[in-house]
């Protein structure tokens, strides 16, 4: 007959270093993620964490339903009470903060009261 029989060649002692070169790509596909994706995003969760735990009495703040309001009370862990307009306050989960748009200076008997204009910014505005 005219096909011969094919015997199957063994690889040799090559076998290890070719798991290696097959494992390679999807390591440095690891990598390239952590570095572009991974990483920025923890650091962005850890920015908005310290951001949310510095929010105090008197800053204007950003929901992430697009609600613009300014802190009035600062209640536990979890909450926050806002007030959107004119009498309308409503209470807001501390995550749902997505930006502080302006901040207020602590006064100098209590943290958490709002920053009193100087005297002399005043005068000049009057």
């Amino acid at each position: 007959m005219l096909i011969s029989t094919a015997y199957a060649q063994t690889g040799g002692a090559d076998g290890g270093s070719g798991m290696l070169i097959q494992l390679l790509p999807l390591v440095l596909i690891f990598v390239v993620f952590y570095f572009l994706i991974i990483r920025p995003q923890q650091k962005k969760v850890k920015d908005h964490k310290a951001m949310v735990d510095a929010l105090r009495r008197g800053d204007r703040v950003v929901t992430t339903g697009g609600l613009i309001g300014t802190v009035i009370k600062v209640t536990g862990d979890r909450e926050v009470g806002l007030e959107i307009a004119d009498g309308v306050r409503v209470r807001v989960m501390r995550g749902m903060i997505a930006e502080v748009m302006a901040r207020t200076e602590p006064g100098d008997g209590d943290k958490g009261e709002k920053a009193e204009k100087p005297a002399a910014a005043e005068d000049k505005a009057g």
